[in-house]
Protein backbone atom coordinates (compact mmCIF):
# COMPACT_ATOMS: atom_id res chain seq x y z
CA UNK A 1 0.00 0.00 0.00
CA UNK A 2 1.42 2.85 -0.89
CA UNK A 3 2.01 6.20 1.47
CA UNK A 4 -0.37 8.31 -1.47
CA UNK A 5 -3.18 5.97 -1.03
CA UNK A 6 -3.43 7.48 3.07
CA UNK A 7 -5.36 10.35 3.95
CA UNK A 8 -9.03 11.66 4.78
CA UNK A 9 -12.13 11.67 3.06
CA UNK A 10 -15.39 13.17 3.94
CA UNK A 11 -17.86 10.29 6.38
CA UNK A 12 -20.51 10.19 3.93
CA UNK A 13 -18.11 9.52 0.63
CA UNK A 14 -18.08 6.02 -0.85
CA UNK A 15 -14.84 3.82 -2.16
CA UNK A 16 -14.84 4.58 -5.62
CA UNK A 17 -14.65 1.06 -6.41
CA UNK A 18 -18.64 0.55 -4.95
CA UNK A 19 -17.56 -2.14 -2.69
CA UNK A 20 -18.85 -2.35 0.71
CA UNK A 21 -15.81 -3.73 2.82
CA UNK A 22 -16.95 -6.38 5.56
CA UNK A 23 -20.56 -6.61 4.39
CA UNK A 24 -21.22 -10.07 5.91
CA UNK A 25 -20.23 -8.38 9.81
CA UNK A 26 -23.34 -7.87 11.29
CA UNK A 27 -24.66 -5.19 13.53
CA UNK A 28 -23.69 -5.82 17.10
CA UNK A 29 -21.34 -9.12 16.15
CA UNK A 30 -18.23 -7.82 15.25
CA UNK A 31 -15.59 -10.11 15.07
CA UNK A 32 -12.91 -10.20 12.89
CA UNK A 33 -8.68 -12.16 12.69
CA UNK A 34 -5.80 -10.46 11.79
CA UNK A 35 -2.80 -12.20 9.45
CA UNK A 36 0.33 -10.66 9.17
CA UNK A 37 2.44 -12.78 6.71
CA UNK A 38 6.21 -12.25 6.08
CA UNK A 39 6.03 -8.40 7.44
CA UNK A 40 8.97 -6.46 7.32
CA UNK A 41 9.19 -2.63 7.86
CA UNK A 42 12.02 -0.75 6.53
CA UNK A 43 12.81 2.91 7.76
CA UNK A 44 15.68 4.67 5.05
CA UNK A 45 17.56 3.36 2.64
CA UNK A 46 21.07 2.21 2.00
CA UNK A 47 23.66 2.02 4.71
CA UNK A 48 21.42 3.90 7.01
CA UNK A 49 18.18 1.84 6.65
CA UNK A 50 16.47 0.83 10.02
CA UNK A 51 14.33 -2.79 9.83
CA UNK A 52 11.76 -1.91 12.13
CA UNK A 53 9.65 -5.47 11.30
CA UNK A 54 11.86 -8.65 10.64
CA UNK A 55 9.31 -11.24 8.65
CA UNK A 56 6.74 -10.93 11.07
CA UNK A 57 4.39 -14.21 10.56
CA UNK A 58 1.08 -14.02 12.84
CA UNK A 59 -2.23 -15.03 13.24
CA UNK A 60 -4.95 -13.37 15.34
CA UNK A 61 -8.26 -15.42 15.70
CA UNK A 62 -11.32 -13.58 16.14
CA UNK A 63 -11.90 -12.10 19.61
CA UNK A 64 -8.76 -12.74 20.66
CA UNK A 65 -6.89 -10.70 23.67
CA UNK A 66 -3.78 -9.92 22.66
CA UNK A 67 -0.85 -8.32 24.13
CA UNK A 68 2.37 -7.64 22.30
CA UNK A 69 5.35 -7.11 24.50
CA UNK A 70 8.68 -5.58 23.78
CA UNK A 71 10.98 -3.25 24.68
CA UNK A 72 11.39 0.45 23.26
CA UNK A 73 12.50 -0.55 19.49
CA UNK A 74 11.00 -3.61 19.74
CA UNK A 75 8.69 -2.68 16.90
CA UNK A 76 5.54 -3.29 18.59
CA UNK A 77 3.91 0.05 17.71
CA UNK A 78 5.06 0.06 14.14
CA UNK A 79 2.86 -3.51 14.06
CA UNK A 80 0.41 -2.08 15.41
CA UNK A 81 -0.21 1.06 13.20
CA UNK A 82 0.14 -1.38 9.92
CA UNK A 83 -2.75 -3.76 11.73
CA UNK A 84 -4.71 -0.46 11.77
CA UNK A 85 -3.82 0.89 8.34
CA UNK A 86 -1.86 3.60 9.75
CA UNK A 87 1.21 2.99 8.43
CA UNK A 88 2.43 0.24 5.41
CA UNK A 89 4.85 -2.27 5.29
CA UNK A 90 7.41 -2.06 3.07
CA UNK A 91 6.76 -6.07 2.15
CA UNK A 92 4.57 -8.89 3.05
CA UNK A 93 0.79 -8.95 3.63
CA UNK A 94 -1.73 -7.93 6.36
CA UNK A 95 -4.87 -9.17 5.94
CA UNK A 96 -8.41 -8.45 7.87
CA UNK A 97 -10.82 -11.05 7.57
CA UNK A 98 -9.39 -12.22 4.68
CA UNK A 99 -9.25 -8.97 2.98
CA UNK A 100 -5.49 -8.00 1.77
CA UNK A 101 -5.07 -4.29 3.17
CA UNK A 102 -2.34 -4.16 0.12
CA UNK A 103 -5.29 -4.53 -2.36
CA UNK A 104 -7.48 -1.55 -0.88
CA UNK A 105 -7.54 1.79 -2.35
CA UNK A 106 -7.05 5.42 -0.78
CA UNK A 107 -10.72 5.69 -0.14
CA UNK A 108 -11.26 1.83 1.31
CA UNK A 109 -8.16 2.41 3.25
CA UNK A 110 -10.02 5.32 5.08
CA UNK A 111 -13.11 3.75 5.67
CA UNK A 112 -11.56 0.28 6.84
CA UNK A 113 -10.23 2.89 9.07
CA UNK A 114 -13.34 4.60 10.32
CA UNK A 115 -15.80 2.04 10.73
CA UNK A 116 -13.94 -1.21 11.86
CA UNK A 117 -11.27 -0.33 14.04
CA UNK A 118 -10.95 1.32 17.09
CA UNK A 119 -7.63 3.24 18.44
CA UNK A 120 -6.83 3.69 22.11
CA UNK A 121 -3.70 5.86 22.66
CA UNK A 122 -1.33 6.07 25.90
CA UNK A 123 -2.32 9.92 25.56
CA UNK A 124 -6.27 10.71 25.48
CA UNK A 125 -6.21 12.95 22.23
CA UNK A 126 -9.53 14.51 23.68
CA UNK A 127 -10.86 17.61 22.13
CA UNK A 128 -10.61 20.06 24.88
CA UNK A 129 -13.37 22.60 23.93
CA UNK A 130 -16.09 19.50 23.89
CA UNK A 131 -17.47 17.91 26.99
CA UNK A 132 -16.97 13.60 27.03
CA UNK A 133 -20.36 13.19 25.55
CA UNK A 134 -19.57 15.34 22.65
CA UNK A 135 -15.97 13.97 21.91
CA UNK A 136 -17.88 10.67 21.40
CA UNK A 137 -20.96 11.89 20.05
CA UNK A 138 -18.66 13.30 17.15
CA UNK A 139 -17.06 10.39 16.52
CA UNK A 140 -20.73 8.89 16.34
CA UNK A 141 -21.69 11.34 13.68
CA UNK A 142 -18.76 10.91 11.81
CA UNK A 143 -18.54 7.19 11.26
CA UNK A 144 -22.67 7.00 10.79
CA UNK A 145 -23.88 5.42 14.30
CA UNK A 146 -25.32 8.54 15.61
CA UNK A 147 -28.52 6.71 16.99
CA UNK A 148 -29.56 9.52 19.39
CA UNK A 149 -28.68 6.31 22.53
CA UNK A 150 -25.48 5.16 20.96
CA UNK A 151 -23.38 7.81 23.21
CA UNK A 152 -25.12 7.46 26.40
CA UNK A 153 -24.83 3.37 25.70
CA UNK A 154 -21.16 3.75 25.49
CA UNK A 155 -20.40 6.10 28.38
CA UNK A 156 -22.26 3.85 30.49
CA UNK A 157 -20.10 1.04 29.40
CA UNK A 158 -17.24 2.94 30.67
CA UNK A 159 -18.90 3.86 33.76
CA UNK A 160 -19.22 7.38 32.99
CA UNK A 161 -22.52 8.46 32.48
CA UNK A 162 -22.73 10.83 35.69
CA UNK A 163 -19.56 12.87 33.68
CA UNK A 164 -20.90 12.98 30.34
CA UNK A 165 -21.29 16.68 30.77
CA UNK A 166 -17.64 17.53 31.81
CA UNK A 167 -14.89 18.86 29.92
CA UNK A 168 -11.84 16.96 29.79
CA UNK A 169 -9.96 19.17 32.26
CA UNK A 170 -12.42 18.44 35.20
CA UNK A 171 -12.48 14.39 34.21
CA UNK A 172 -9.08 12.80 36.05
CA UNK A 173 -6.75 10.68 33.80
CA UNK A 174 -8.56 7.52 34.58
CA UNK A 175 -11.29 9.37 33.31
CA UNK A 176 -9.99 11.01 30.02
CA UNK A 177 -8.49 7.27 29.13
CA UNK A 178 -12.46 5.73 29.60
CA UNK A 179 -13.29 8.56 27.54
CA UNK A 180 -10.76 7.89 24.48
CA UNK A 181 -11.97 3.87 25.37
CA UNK A 182 -15.85 5.42 25.34
CA UNK A 183 -14.73 7.24 21.72
CA UNK A 184 -13.09 3.98 20.17
CA UNK A 185 -16.02 1.59 20.94
CA UNK A 186 -19.24 4.21 19.70
CA UNK A 187 -18.58 2.67 16.20
CA UNK A 188 -18.84 -0.69 17.54
CA UNK A 189 -15.68 -2.00 15.95
CA UNK A 190 -14.41 -5.62 15.24
CA UNK A 191 -10.94 -4.71 16.01
CA UNK A 192 -9.54 -2.85 19.10
CA UNK A 193 -5.72 -1.52 19.00
CA UNK A 194 -4.32 -0.30 22.30
CA UNK A 195 -0.83 1.35 22.06
CA UNK A 196 0.09 1.58 26.09
CA UNK A 197 -3.07 2.44 27.22
CA UNK A 198 -2.13 2.55 31.04
CA UNK A 199 0.96 4.40 30.13
CA UNK A 200 0.01 8.02 31.42
CA UNK A 201 -1.78 6.63 34.55
CA UNK A 202 -1.67 5.30 38.44
CA UNK A 203 -1.50 1.38 38.76
CA UNK A 204 -5.10 1.90 40.67
CA UNK A 205 -6.40 3.65 37.39
CA UNK A 206 -4.53 1.48 35.11
CA UNK A 207 -5.71 -1.67 36.66
CA UNK A 208 -8.99 -0.43 36.18
CA UNK A 209 -8.41 0.50 32.95
CA UNK A 210 -7.56 -3.02 31.95
CA UNK A 211 -10.04 -4.85 33.88
CA UNK A 212 -12.91 -2.64 31.58
CA UNK A 213 -10.67 -3.81 27.91
CA UNK A 214 -11.11 -6.89 29.51
CA UNK A 215 -14.72 -7.23 29.88
CA UNK A 216 -15.95 -4.94 26.99
CA UNK A 217 -13.18 -7.56 24.87
CA UNK A 218 -15.12 -10.72 26.62
CA UNK A 219 -18.65 -8.82 26.20
CA UNK A 220 -18.74 -7.39 22.86
CA UNK A 221 -16.13 -9.88 21.45
CA UNK A 222 -13.45 -7.39 19.35
CA UNK A 223 -9.87 -8.79 18.53
CA UNK A 224 -7.82 -6.93 21.20
CA UNK A 225 -4.32 -5.85 20.22
CA UNK A 226 -3.16 -3.84 23.26
CA UNK A 227 1.09 -2.60 23.63
CA UNK A 228 2.86 -2.46 26.57
CA UNK A 229 6.14 -2.45 28.04
CA UNK A 230 4.69 -4.05 30.95
CA UNK A 231 4.89 -7.83 31.54
CA UNK A 232 2.81 -7.89 33.95
CA UNK A 233 -0.06 -7.05 31.78
CA UNK A 234 0.44 -10.45 29.36
CA UNK A 235 -0.69 -12.64 32.75
CA UNK A 236 -4.60 -11.35 31.62
CA UNK A 237 -4.31 -12.02 27.93
CA UNK A 238 -5.26 -14.73 25.92
CA UNK A 239 -1.64 -14.45 24.35
CA UNK A 240 1.27 -13.08 24.70
CA UNK A 241 3.59 -11.72 21.65
CA UNK A 242 7.17 -10.99 22.61
CA UNK A 243 8.99 -8.64 20.10
CA UNK A 244 12.54 -7.79 19.94
CA UNK A 245 14.57 -5.83 17.24
CA UNK A 246 11.37 -6.16 14.95
CA UNK A 247 11.64 -10.18 15.24
CA UNK A 248 8.90 -12.11 17.61
CA UNK A 249 10.71 -14.20 20.15
CA UNK A 250 7.76 -15.39 21.75
CA UNK A 251 4.27 -16.41 21.10
CA UNK A 252 2.29 -18.41 23.84
CA UNK A 253 -1.35 -19.20 24.92
CA UNK A 254 -1.73 -18.12 28.79
CA UNK A 255 -3.43 -21.41 30.03
CA UNK A 256 -5.04 -19.44 33.15
CA UNK A 257 -5.12 -15.79 32.75
CA UNK A 258 -5.96 -14.19 35.73
CA UNK A 259 -8.72 -11.07 36.55
CA UNK A 260 -7.12 -7.42 35.31
CA UNK A 261 -7.76 -6.97 39.28
CA UNK A 262 -5.44 -9.28 40.73
CA UNK A 263 -2.40 -7.90 38.39
CA UNK A 264 0.47 -6.21 40.37
CA UNK A 265 3.61 -4.39 39.03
Amino acid sequence: MSASRRGGIAADQVAPSGRMLYSHIEEGKARMSIAFTQLWKTYGVGPTAVDALRGIDLDIPQGEFTVMLGPSGSGKTTLLNIAGAIDDATSGTVKVDGIDLNTLSRDETVQFRREHVGFVFQFFNLIPTLTAAENVQLVAELTGHDDGERTHRVLTDVGLADRADHFPAELSGGEQQRVAIARALVKNPPILLCDEPTGELDFETGRMILSLLRRLNREHGQSVLLVTHNAAVGTMADRVVRLRSGSIVEDRHVEAPVEAEELTW
